[in-house]
């Protein structure tokens, strides 16, 4: 069986997103990217890797898919969503990764499964990123042995990981400042990270035995995994490379 699946496709209260505003919508959701809109294509690149049921959204209630309860950001929406939906094991994205294909959705939870632990998040090397995409700005976390990028794939395997769910909460304000977030954890960590001694494992072994769970990285080959939509020159990024793929 697939496992289920939890689409965030919330709006921030009383922001106007200047993407919204130049598509003539309303909900990000709705923006087209190639003439099809952006939900649309999360939504095929799910079902045509296997996810035919199970499919739940958050914070959008245009849709044929399930809706679920959202929060006022990403971690209170996933909370929400998966004490609504209370089924395991359950991945987690976003209505904005308009380059999702059947390929890094298998390849993501393929990956989280072989490592066993109770929640897994994507990440794309820099490594890979840069040379296929030089012109890109992405936010890179940098640690001894790699520096990675967010993928928007979080896979949670079990209510364990609702643990790791309200860590998250708790300091999803500091997701841009990765010193922060690292003290966050402990002053240890802070300190090592800072000084360029950090290794992306030893964050996660550390942050799940803090907060008493099993986490795991998974890295994936696709540099256009790490690349969604959140500005004009994002979306024409992504109108490029869909033009280059045909689709």
């Amino acid at each position: 069986m697939s496992p289920a699946v939890l689409i965030l496709a919330g709006q921030r209260a009383g922001v106007l997103d200047p993407l919204c505003e130049a598509a003539g919508v309303t909900h990000k959701a709705d923006i087209p990217v190639r003439d099809v809109k952006m939900l649309d294509r999360v939504i095929k690149a799910l079902v045509n890797a296997g996810f035919l049921k199970n499919i739940y959204i958050s914070g959008y209630s245009d849709s044929h898919l399930i809706e679920v309860p959202s929060g006022g950001g990403p971690a209170d929406s996933v909370m929400l969503g998966l004490q609504e939906i209370a089924k395991y094991p359950c991945l987690v994205t976003t209505c904005d990764h308009a380059l999702l294909t059947p390929e890094m959705v298998l390849a993501f939870t393929e990956g989280a499964k072989t490592s066993g632990a109770d929640i897994c998040v994507g990440f794309a090397r820099e490594a890979v990123i840069r040379p296929a995409y030089p012109e890109t700005k992405r936010t890179y976390l940098r640690f001894s042995d790699v520096a990675v990028s967010g993928c928007n794939l979080f896979y949670i395997a079990n209510a364990e990981g609702l643990k790791a769910i309200a860590f998250w909460q708790a300091v999803q304000h500091l997701r841009k400042n990765p010193l922060k977030l690292a003290r966050k954890v402990g002053v240890g960590v802070g300190l090592k990270y800072a000084a360029g001694r950090l290794s992306l494992q030893a964050a996660f072994d550390y942050a799940a035995e803090r907060i008493g769970i099993t986490a795991a990285p998974v890295f994936l080959p696709f540099a256009e995994a790490a690349i969604d939509v959140d500005k004009p020159s994002d979306l024409a990024l992504v109108e490029s490379i869909l033009e280059q793929r045909g689709s």
